[in-house]
């Protein structure tokens, strides 16, 4: 019976990563022939800071060709991640309670929506920052020319950066809620938070104030974000315990 059970949730799982690639295939089918458009709309933040005449460049014979192809994957990944997730959460909810379906959907959306929302204000707002601090900087007669594939990678970097740290709430209400760490823990910490938010901005920005508070204030703001939810949620829970207790 157990060996039976084992191949089920085997043949469950490859019936889960086949529908995962055939998303990816699908989304790439949809992006790819874009490519070319792909690339423009990704690369305007740094051509919009370049003086007059300023164009990039392509120091490999396959860059024109592969870093559009690869953008388009990227996009198509990024647009398949919701058929992923889905996939994914349907695999592990025979095993779970309503209770933790509920609050399993409800985390991965919201990790979802920080996510796409941190790579967003990245794109949108520090990027085009930084690349006019990096250009502004750059010595009288330095012309500024970026190579693709290295504009591609710093892109990446930096959009992941962001979409990784505005998990924050998501990790803040999770180990408050597990009670791993005391919510007042928690909120005594706040300073050394922000320190770290502050150099998490310096690791991550160009070398000037504004770029590093332009990651360490969200970062700040977030975590204040989820120490409120997590209170709210623990005394929402705290109450529904009390109301089972037969006194009450």
């Amino acid at each position: 019976m157990e060996h039976t059970d084992t191949l089920s949730h085997f043949y469950e799982l490859r019936t889960r990563f086949i529908r995962i690639l055939l998303g990816l295939v699908l989304a790439a089918c949809i992006t790819v022939p874009f490519a070319n458009e792909l690339h423009q709309f990704f690369v305007a933040p740094l051509l919009s800071q370049l003086p007059a005449g300023g164009r990039m460049i392509a120091t490999s014979v396959t860059s024109p060709f592969m870093i559009p192809l690869k953008i388009a994957l990227y996009v198509a990944f990024v647009l398949s991640l919701p058929h992923t997730l889905y996939q994914l959460w349907k695999f592990v909810q025979p095993g779970l309670y309503p209770k933790e379906r509920f609050m399993s959907v409800l985390g991965v959306l919201a990790s979802l929506s920080l996510f796409m929302l941190g790579a967003c204000f990245a794109f949108y707002v520090v990027i085009p920052v930084v690349f006019k601090f990096i250009i502004g900087s750059a010595p009288a007669g330095v012309a500024v020319m970026t190579e693709i594939g290295n504009y591609l990678d710093f892109l990446i970097s930096i959009t992941l950066a962001f979409g990784v740290s505005f998990q924050t709430p998501i990790i803040v209400v999770a180990i408050a809620y597990m009670g791993l760490v005391e919510l007042q823990t928690l909120k005594e910490s706040r300073g050394y938070m922000i320190v770290g938010a502050f150099v998490v901005g310096a690791i991550f920005t160009p070398p000037d104030i504004i770029s590093q508070c332009m990651l360490a204030i969200p970062l700040w703001l977030l975590y204040e974000l989820g120490l409120l939810v997590a209170r709210v949620l623990i005394y929402r829970r705290n109450r529904a315990e009390m109301a089972m207790l037969p006194n009450h």
